[in-house]
């Protein structure tokens, strides 16, 4: 009898501090983080707001210039597709129903407030700062919002980068495949925006800034309601 409760007691214990070191972890790492990027886009915005940003962007922008090739064009506006919000959509429709069906109905809560928070916070940053479209060429595919931050940078990030967490937590051995693809889908989708010559390179870098900000606050959030359950 003494022997089941000191055992009892010790996988209590144990459970007790897999829980604070988890919540500890992902709380400090997680602030880290967060707190970083954010730092990080205020600086990026306030050298935006200064105009210290301009003579880069421009000639960031001049150099890919002279990288366009008919087919090259054709291949970023397909990689840029991927990151409008109508693609972002089936995306996160698809893994969201997924999940929901598995009953991992927290992990498609989060992904649902991840991409709808997503395009929220980045309207209201684009009305915010209200700068225009980088006027150096004619762009070859429509755009209507304001350019800063970068709307397909920062909803990429937090779509594809959730959706990579969710996966990676349900197929652990490919975990590094997942996470590789999506790194490269997430940069090459920013990059397409630059070379289509609709966004400055300072809006896509703020937009990543945002995202890795909203993408932490997601996880984290998951992560301690989970581990409270």
């Amino acid at each position: 009898m003494l022997y089941q409760m000191k055992f009892r007691l010790s996988r209590i214990i144990h459970k007790i501090w897999d829980f604070l070191s988890l919540f500890l972890n992902l709380r400090v790492g997680g602030f880290l983080v967060a707190a970083f990027t954010v730092w990080l886009f205020a600086k990026i915005a306030n050298e935006v707001l200064e105009k210290e940003t301009q003579a880069f962007d421009r000639s960031t922008l001049l150099i890919l210039r002279h990288l366009h090739t008919p087919l090259l064009n054709q291949v970023m506006i397909g990689v840029t597709a991927l990151g409008q919000p109508s693609a972002l959509l089936i995306v996160t429709l698809s893994l969201g129903i997924w999940l929901f069906l598995k009953r991992h109905r927290p992990e498609a809560i989060a992904l649902a407030i991840g991409a709808v928070g997503s395009l929220g916070l980045n309207y209201l940053l684009k009305e915010l700062f209200r700068r225009a479209r980088p006027p150096i060429w004619e762009h070859v595919i429509s755009v209507t919002q304001f350019s800063f931050p970068s709307g397909h940078a920062m909803m990429s990030l937090v779509v594809y980068g959730l959706s990579a967490y969710l996966l990676s937590n349900r197929f652990y051995r490919w975990r590094v495949p997942i996470f590789s693809f999506s790194i490269l889908l997430i940069l090459a989708i920013g990059f397409s925006r630059l070379y289509l010559g609709v966004h400055w390179p300072s809006d896509v870098a703020a937009g990543y800034a945002a995202g890795i900000a909203w993408l932490m606050a997601c996880i984290l959030e998951l992560e301690i309601s989970r581990r409270r359950r």
